[in-house]
């Protein structure tokens, strides 16, 4: 790390999506507050931003989004009726998710696209590298990814985006990334890329998933571009010209992720990644996993 490369502090999560294809759960509840097992998948990657040492978390909003703050708050009523029960586990749970980070929050306004969300991040972050991570891609603990890129970022500079290899048929659900390889095995260097292209038109089957570090020059990239695929600023789209020209603001770098991830995107990934989580879990996996199988026999 030199000073040129700052140590990165701070961790950026758009949540200001109104999570349409979740509904009518999300009428009134956060696509971010839905629970992945007994923990809202929000607090997975505030949790995943403090365990690589980002303790200052900054979370772009929108309407109908007050009970993420109310979830990271502390709740002195709910504490002091399970300290009188003696029930410190629950008291201990409950107090984990308000001592993760110092937690910021700001209002998107205006949904314009994933590039303008990160954009309202500009005044909180100044001129400093930081990290973006999506809501909607769970990582693994046991597979620090995050930590990685941080390491790759203050080893190069510039930006670093987290790939992950995937079926050439898959790969119009994702951005995409044409890329050169490095002496580093799981490092590449990316020279272009492209959201959601045609199969046929994909530069490779590396697919952005929802990690970054950036470098603070992406704000004014992104105070330039213009809106892109769907009518909205689009990350990619900032990405792409500060992989076109170095100049701009140093390299970019990719991070191929092969570790455990869990995409709570739609329904069927959503249940997917609950069944795969509680499975591996010490207190619930045995006696779920016993009745997963008969049941599956049995549906068989």
């Amino acid at each position: 790390m030199t000073e040129a490369n700052p140590r990165i502090s701070k961790a950026v999560i758009p949540a200001a999506g109104l999570g349409t294809r979740f509904l009518p759960a999300t009428k009134a509840t956060p696509k971010e507050m839905l629970p992945v097992v007994d923990k809202p998948a929000i607090q997975y990657v505030v949790e995943e931003a403090a365990a690589a040492g980002l303790d200052d978390v900054l979370m772009i909003t929108g309407r109908n989004k007050r009970p993420l703050e109310d979830h990271f708050d502390r709740n002195h009523e709910l504490e002091s009726a399970l300290e009188r029960k003696g029930d410190g586990g629950k008291l201990a749970k409950v107090q984990e998710s308000s001592d993760l980070a110092t937690i910021h929050y700001v209002r998107q306004g205006d949904p314009r696209g994933l590039g303008h969300a990160v954009l309202c991040a500009a005044p909180h972050v100044g001129n400093e590298p930081f990290a973006v991570l999506l809501g909607d891609d769970l990582i693994d603990p046991r597979d620090p990814l995050l930590q990685r890129m941080v390491e790759v970022q203050e080893q190069h500079g510039g930006s670093v985006i987290a790939l992950m290899e995937v079926a050439p048929e898959q790969i119009h659900l994702y951005g995409c990334a044409a890329v050169e390889s490095t002496e580093a095995g799981d490092v590449v260097k990316v020279t272009g890329m492209v959201e959601k292209p045609d199969p046929a038109d994909a530069p490779s089957n590396y697919a952005i998933i929802g990690r970054y570090v950036l470098a603070p020059q992406i704000f004014d990239v992104l105070r330039k571009t213009e809106p892109g695929r769907g009518g909205e600023i689009q990350l990619t789209d900032a990405l792409q010209q500060l992989a076109a020209d170095e100049k701009v603001g140093g390299p970019v770098h990719g991070v191929v992720f092969k570790g455990r991830r869990y995409d709570t995107g739609d329904r069927g990934d959503y249940l997917r990644a609950i069944v795969r989580l509680a499975c591996e879990r010490e207190d619930l996996g045995p006696d779920f996993r016993t009745w997963l199988r008969s049941f599956v026999a049995e549906e068989m």
